[in-house]
């Protein structure tokens, strides 16, 4: 990697500024919020680690959820300090503002590996906009900068772009932290010349999503194997029927440039042979955002070509999964983004999970380097009890669509380099 890790750094005495990827799920229950899932917690724990032993004053900043710069106190970072104490089984300090007088009080009353979390970023729509002023406030807390929020290095936010160009400019150091430094290991270095077959499984909703990473990794690939919602706007591409499944009509050709290209360099382009297929219709209640509840009845496996003009495709049939799965078992490299259908249903998790395993089987007894692109696929496999059994998942959703698109993340681009 060519940008400053944190372990090139001497770090004895001095005020880092972290910024790490707090945006955990939370719930209320009796008036309290509570964390469901504290993965992106325990992913900083590496980094915060080696800055206590190298005796850093470890200042952390994040953000969670969409507070649009108001005090939100269902947005409050405060359980996130009590988790991380608990986990971390050492003192953490949290202070109820992230600039201003107070914070930095707190900041420069930091002895040696003592850490200090301060309040959500974005309770201030200064961090969003990268604004000048607030990045300052910021950047007056820390003499090194150190970014190990991959999932939010896609954003040219104070936080993640802003402070590090101004302390850099006072001749501070920015680096990379462990997590952020595997991110870009796995997603960069180790896909740039992968150990072949390198075999590549996207799936989700939209191909408009994942046009530009298909299109990158056709220059790369063996084999794409689509799933999702996606497969449907191939479906119509081609000239077939999808019923009701959710598609887009204005991307077809977009769907059939892909299918050329994937001709034309000799890449196996999979697409489903058979679908799971529900009846939808509307119901009375409405979800959170106003919008009618659909009730998904009559799932069954579709082998005609065809969905039929009342229902809809959710998932990917078992002849499909087979086929995918003995593609994925001869992968020395797998990348895998998106799930194969709508599975935090079970009824429509089967072809995920089908996936998920075929992966793992093939990380196990193939030697193959696993590589899982963020977001629902990582849930998919935590879900199934698999996410230890893959050689790497990524924290980031967005950022690692970006990423593989071959863009430059401002997060990253802010770092100093070796």
């Amino acid at each position: 990697m060519s940008k400053l890790a944190v372990n090139d750094l001497q770090l004895h005495g001095q005020r880092v500024f972290v910024r790490v990827d707090y945006n955990v799920p939370m719930e209320d229950r009796d008036g309290q919020m509570v964390i469901n899932d504290t993965t992106r917690i325990k992913e900083t724990l590496p980094t915060l680690k080696l800055l206590i032993d190298k005796g850093a004053r470890i200042i952390l900043a994040a953000h969670l959820g969409r507070p649009k710069g108001q005090r939100e106190p269902s947005m409050s970072l405060r359980p996130v300090a009590v988790k991380l104490q608990e986990m971390l089984g050492k003192p953490v300090a949290f202070v109820g503002d992230c600039v201003g007088s107070e914070a930095e009080q707190a900041a420069n009353a930091l002895k040696t590996g003592e850490i200090l979390l301060l309040e959500n970023v974005r309770y201030y729509n200064e961090e969003e906009a990268n604004e000048a002023g607030f990045a300052e406030k910021l950047s007056r807390l820390a003499d090194v900068y150190v970014n190990d929020a991959f999932g939010a290095a896609h954003r040219a936010h104070a936080s993640t772009e802003g402070v590090a160009r101004l302390i850099s400019s006072r001749g501070g150091k920015c680096a990379a932290g462990l997590l952020m430094e595997r991110e870009l290991k796995f997603l960069g270095d180790e896909l740039d010349k992968p150990a072949r077959p390198f075999v590549v499984i996207l799936g989700g909703a939209k191909v408009s999503d994942k046009i530009k990473v298909i299109d990158r990794l056709l220059e790369k690939a063996d084999a794409i194997l689509i799933g999702g919602a996606m497969a449907y706007t191939f479906k119509l591409a081609q000239g077939l029927k999808v019923g009701k499944s959710l598609v887009e009509p204005d991307k077809t050709d977009v769907a059939l440039a892909a299918l050329a290209k994937a001709k034309q360099r000799g890449v196996k382009f999979l697409l489903p042979v058979d679908n799971t297929v529900v009846t939808p219709f509307k119901t009375d209640r409405l979800d959170k955002k106003g919008r009618p509840v659909m009730e998904l009845t009559n799932p069954r496996n579709n082998t005609d070509p065809n969905i039929p003009d009342l229902e809809e495709g959710v998932d990917i049939g078992p002849a499909t999964a087979k086929a995918y799965a003995e593609e994925i078992k001869r992968a020395k490299t797998i990348l895998w983004n998106g799930p194969m259908g709508i599975f935090e249903d079970k009824r429509f998790a089967p072809g995920t999970n089908a996936i998920a395993q075929a992966v793992v089987e093939a990380t196990k007894t193939n030697g193959a380097k696993s590589i899982i692109g963020g977001g629902d696929s990582v849930k998919a496999l935590n879900k199934a009890g698999l996410g230890d059994k893959v050689t790497f998942m990524s924290t980031g959703g967005g950022a690692s669509l970006e990423f593989l698109e071959g863009g430059e993340l401002p997060g990253v681009a802010a770092l100093s380099n070796k």
